[in-house]
């Protein structure tokens, strides 16, 4: 809905609309989901400034573009850096309108907010805009005379790079990697493009030597050696990329390819990033050799945290006891919490006692008084001089500490994390076996993933990542993805196009029967239920007895399983398919929509869960993303209403939408997880004149999506997709070059993939 049909509805948006002045289509049609996230975070003097400044950049002749990027863009960047930033940021854009490096206003803007979040304060983004205007001003040349000059050749290229160099480099380090090229090619424009784009053997060569901290590439001969000779270890070491904390927290941990550690460690305490390397993998080796799997279904999280906290403290200890210069190292790395520094009466002290009680367990000399820490620290170590002792003892010991020390405010909101992080130790993920649903906080958050209510539209966008395979980087925060739920039609076509082939899902079904599972598993933590919980009910009548409040949930009930499966059936419903089918009357937009009413009904005959979505594209700034039907929703006429109403148009910017229902697949707890893709072309936008950099993009979000743990697989309607298909995703693609045959073969494709 653009932003004049709206304005009867909306006055206060037709103020603000009419304040920016400008008739860009592309702005009217995101207009009011910027808005929606610049009033979340902006003051109303801040508002009236971010539309005075959108209005001027309109204003420049640049193109929508840059007026665009500016709108979604500085709310994040305010966000960060504080309202009082943008007149600097104004002040560089002028000088650069008046310079001949106006082109470079749009790439400038674009980075703008992945750029202050890894700055964070304004007077580090002064000293960003500083390092730009020497560049812009050293690298603009004249030629012949005074009067005719040339822009600055890698000023462009230098904003897309900006946020991947904050990654890797302080803002010295930015400095000294600038002054190199800006030195060494102010008379060289190509040359200048290469450096500036991380292409040139210096560049990177520059890069690497102002990059602060330890490398792994640098070190990783003498951690291999390290392993396999102190260790007996041969495993596969992989780094992983610390360049975009804001994509994702990562954290080391081991699993069947290797063991995961980051690709940079900074020196810390005195601890050069060679010996943080070391004691990373020094613990999981511990884990790998002596930790015992253990069945976390019953336990709850402050349970499992204290079995973590008591088992890394264990494996610690045997390491030192076989190669003691090790304590030196994990001292100097463990932080030391202040023992008064967490206040039990407003905030949850739990971490905090925990982290102390670590400390303490490592270190003889922790001169912490409380009663209960010293208790507990005297049973750990007379535990382990009776040996190795094993996870299960170390369990019980933590359980009985949690029984001892909890306390109400543990539940608070509010948690105390100041000197509470162990950033050497793994995630522990190794520690946990999960039988059966838990009821834990964790899964309960996951199941509040849902989709959104008719009151959500318009949230404000979601910006993901895009990969350009040119300088083999990702543009941060490049697309802007919109969802709301999909109009609803009449539920009552869809059952009619179930009826029309009645045929087809009596055969289906006798292969769904095969297909259903048999097994019935518990549902337990039930507050009504089939039968009673004797364990839960037991645990509850002596928390009552012991005067804590005892849970209610003691019933449990059954249902049949066998079957652990989450999809996500992801539809383009870009404008190719209003184009009708070869052969056929019907357009291959409504041929889909049998297909997905086949498919939804079996999937639901089957119980597994599965969520519906569509997507199209109007440029990168406006990706739209539509429920259909969502994971907490049943297959009824609500659904069905969405389904009946499917609209196609603009065009397919497909990895920024697989990435988006990734967002909602990782969530779900499953043991399987399968993305379906059914569309009837490349993707392409148009705004994307290079038809590869798309194609490259969705391939790399598969990647990505395959190290989530999700299974993609494309069903393809286009005839020419061997051309490409396979570049996206490998093996996993069915081309399916009779569409009419659509409905029949989608379910029974699912069917293949999931039996």
């Amino acid at each position: 809905m653009t932003v004049a049909e709206t304005e009867y509805q909306h006055p206060l948006m037709k103020a603000y609309w009419a304040q920016i002045d400008t008739h860009f289509k592309p702005v009217e049609d995101v207009f009011e989901d910027v808005m929606a996230e610049a009033l979340a975070i902006l003051t109303r003097e801040g508002i009236n400034a971010y539309l005075e400044a959108a209005r001027v950049i309109g204003k420049l002749g640049r193109g929508v573009e840059p007026m665009l990027a500016f709108l979604e863009e500085w709310p994040s960047a305010a966000k960060a850096l504080g309202e009082d930033a943008l007149p600097e940021i104004m002040a560089v854009i002028m000088r650069m309108q008046k310079s001949p490096n106006s082109k470079a206003i749009t790439p400038f803007l674009q980075t703008l907010a992945p750029v202050a979040r890894r700055l964070h304060s304004q007077e580090r983004m002064r000293h960003y805009l500083d390092i730009t205007l020497d560049f812009m001003e050293r690298t603009t040349g004249s030629i012949h005379g005074h009067h005719t000059t040339f822009p600055s050749p890698g000023l462009p290229d230098f904003f897309a790079q900006a946020p991947f160099l904050l990654g890797q480099l302080s803002l010295v380090g930015l400095k000294n990697w600038v002054e190199y090229g800006i030195r060494n090619y102010r008379g060289h424009p190509e040359r200048q493009k290469d450096y500036f784009t991380v292409q040139s053997a210096d560049s990177r060569a520059v890069l690497q030597r102002e990059r602060h901290g330890t490398l792994f590439m640098d070190v990783e001969r003498k951690l291999d050696l390290y392993l396999r000779g102190l260790w007996q270890a041969s495993e596969q070491l992989v780094p992983y990329s610390t360049a975009f904390d804001e994509l994702r927290k990562p954290v080391p941990y081991y699993d069947k390819l290797g063991m995961r550690i980051p690709d940079v460690y900074d020196d810390a305490n005195t601890i050069p990033g060679i010996d943080r390397y070391r004691a990373t993998l020094a613990h999981m080796v511990g884990h790998r050799r002596w930790t015992t799997a253990q069945i976390a279904d019953n336990w709850s999280p402050f349970q499992r945290m204290a079995v973590e906290f008591f088992e890394d403290c264990r494996i610690e200890t045997l390491l030192c006891r076989e190669y003691p210069g090790l304590k030196r190292i994990f001292l100097a790395l463990h932080p030391k919490p202040v023992e008064d520094a967490c206040d039990p009466e407003t905030t949850s002290c739990l971490r905090h006692r925990m982290a102390m009680l670590s400390r303490a367990l490592l270190d003889p000399e922790h001169g912490y008084r409380d009663a209960d820490l010293l208790t507990f620290t005297e049973r750990f170590h007379a535990l382990m001089a009776q040996g190795e002792s094993n996870t299960k003892d170390i369990a019980t010991l933590a359980l009985s500490y949690v029984a001892k020390t909890r306390r109400q405010s543990d539940q608070y909101a509010k948690v105390h994390f100041d000197d509470t992080v162990v950033d050497y130790r793994d995630d522990n993920r190794q520690m946990w076996l999960f039988i059966e649903e838990s009821d834990d906080e964790e899964m309960f958050e996951k199941e509040k993933k849902r989709t959104p209510s008719e009151e959500e539209k318009g949230l404000p966008p979601r910006h993901y990542p895009e990969w350009d395979y040119h300088s083999q980087t990702y543009r941060p925060d490049w697309a802007s993805v919109y969802e709301a739920l999909h109009p609803k039609g009449n539920p009552a076509e869809i059952d009619r196009l179930l009826e029309k082939h009645s045929a087809l899902a009596k055969r289906l079904k006798r292969i769904l029967d095969l297909l259903k599972p048999q097994d019935k598993v518990r549902i337990r933590y039930q507050e009504e239920g089939s039968e009673l919980d004797l364990d839960v009910a037991i645990r509850s009548l002596i928390d009552f007895k012991g005067g804590a409040n005892p849970d209610p949930r003691i019933n449990m009930s059954h249902r049949t399983d066998g079957r652990d499966i989450a999809v996500m059936l992801l539809l383009d419903l870009s404008e190719s398919l209003n184009e009708k089918a070869a052969g056929s009357e019907q357009t291959i937009l409504e041929l889909s929509q049998e297909a997905v009413t086949l498919l939804a009904w079996a999937v639901e005959q089957l119980g597994d869960a599965f969520a519906i979505a569509g997507f199209h594209s109007n440029t990168r700034h406006d990706v739209r993303y539509l429920h259909i039907k969502g994971y907490g929703e049943r297959w009824g006429d609500e659904a069905k209403a969405r389904l009946a109403a499917m609209q196609a148009a603009y065009s397919t910017r497909m990895g920024a939408a697989m990435r988006h229902a990734a967002h909602y697949l990782e969530a779900r707890p499953a043991d399987k997880k399968l993305m379906l893709i059914l569309t009837d072309g490349q993707p392409s936008d148009v705004d994307t004149n290079d038809e590869q950099l798309l194609i490259e993009d969705t391939r790399q979000a598969v990647k990505e999506l395959d190290r989530k743990g999700i299974f993609t697989y494309c069903i393809s309607l286009d005839p020419k997709a061997d051309e490409y298909v396979s570049t996206i995703f490998g093996r996993q693609y069915t081309v399916i070059d009779n569409i009419q045959r659509l409905p029949e073969k989608l379910p029974e494709l699912f069917l293949a993939l999931t039996k």
